[in-house]
């Protein structure tokens, strides 16, 4: 099954740290993902550029609206992802909490839902999987 690890960051921590150590981070980085291919578990991966790079796209009745920034002002942004293959949710945990960035913040994994009455089956058992 696929996941989307998303990691969010503190960009305020980041611009904080010790430029030795985001090298460390970023080298663990590349060190992980070459890891996770060899185990045929990778399939994409991107850091983001800054959140004070976003634009952010809003439907509206009448067209729509675009505002420069992010959607929303919190602690901790949206930094890069990865996309992976997991056997269940359980090893995806394993995988995201495994990812270095995170340390700067937190990895949301989120399963990918197929389209039409596998995405119904896919998460009637991903509820039943967390509720047994």
């Amino acid at each position: 099954m696929k996941y989307l690890c998303l990691i969010y960051i503190d960009e305020k921590r980041l611009q904080q740290a010790d430029a030795a150590h985001v090298t460390a981070v970023e080298n663990a980085c590349l060190a992980h993902v070459e890891e996770l291919r060899q185990n045929g578990q990778f399939i994409a991966s991107e850091r983001l550029a800054s959140v004070q790079m976003a634009t952010t796209v809003r439907h509206r009745k009448d067209g729509l609206s675009v505002t420069d920034g992010p959607f929303a002002e919190t602690k901790e942004q949206l930094g890069g992802f990865y996309l992976i293959e997991a056997r269940d949710l359980n090893e995806a945990i394993r995988i995201a909490g495994s990812i270095p960035p995170g340390e700067f913040g937190c990895v949301e994994v989120r399963p990918l839902a197929p389209l039409g009455e596998q995405s119904r089956r896919a998460e009637h058992a991903l509820h039943d999987h967390r509720q047994g």
